[in-house]
């Protein structure tokens, strides 16, 4: 089962794929993740990637789709994945059609996060990530992740504010979207598979959505 995530910085993603993965078996791709393991195992396609970045450049269409090649090529990729982060723009939709045609590969599912831009302000400015596990979730939420924390102790779990997260970088986070990536939405919308999702709504309800259109494993 293969799938593709569309949607802003903090519809949700996220959180979804990591349930869709202990659901269904299935392996969450984000390129800035593959990005950064590519770059530690200095594998080809890694090094290429890092000498774009390393001089502030753009990472060009054709080095993130050998990326993806790679990664999906993987044994753990197998039972399927979910793709979120790329891609962002129609040219790049029009050249992951290719590759996983390709590879003999396609999309069983498309789902769009919908969700209204000051929902997305305020989730994003609430959010905060643990330094030492990693784990995501809102200000309010702050104190009982502490607790919970499996991977580290309350005097050493450190919960902080991406700067990408300020509230006056939030706003131009959203811009970038829907002037780049939102355009990906008609050219997904004709293929089977797609599905519009509203996001305002809690995470349970989000996943049953998605649960109940994937269907039984």
């Amino acid at each position: 089962m293969n799938i593709l995530f569309i949607g802003p910085p903090g519809s949700g993603k996220g959180t979804q794929s990591k349930r869709l993965q202990d659901r269904f078996g299935l392996v969450h791709l984000s390129t800035g993740d593959m990005f950064r393991e590519a770059i530690a195992r200095q594998t080809p396609v890694g090094m290429k990637a890092k000498g774009f970045m390393d001089r502030g450049e753009y990472v060009p269409d054709s080095v993130v789709i050998d990326l993806i090649r790679d990664r999906l090529s993987a044994p753990d990729c197998k039972r399927g994945f979910i793709l979120d982060g790329f891609p962002r723009t129609e040219p790049q939709a029009e050249a992951l059609d290719g590759l996983l045609s390709g590879m003999g590969l396609k999309l069983d599912a498309i789902f769009q996060f919908d969700i209204a831009k000051q929902v997305l302000v305020e989730r994003l400015s609430s959010r905060r990530v643990c330094r030492t596990c990693n784990q995501t979730v809102s200000l309010d939420q702050v104190k009982q992740a502490i607790e919970k924390c499996q991977n580290s102790t309350p005097n050493t779990c450190d919960f902080y504010q991406r700067s990408d997260d300020a509230p006056e970088v939030v706003g131009r986070r959203i811009e970038v979207y829907e002037t780049q990536t939102a355009p990906i939405v008609g050219f997904y919308s004709r293929k089977p598979g797609f599905l519009k999702v509203d996001a305002d709504q809690n995470q349970d309800t989000v996943y049953g959505i998605l649960e109940r259109a994937l269907g039984p494993v």
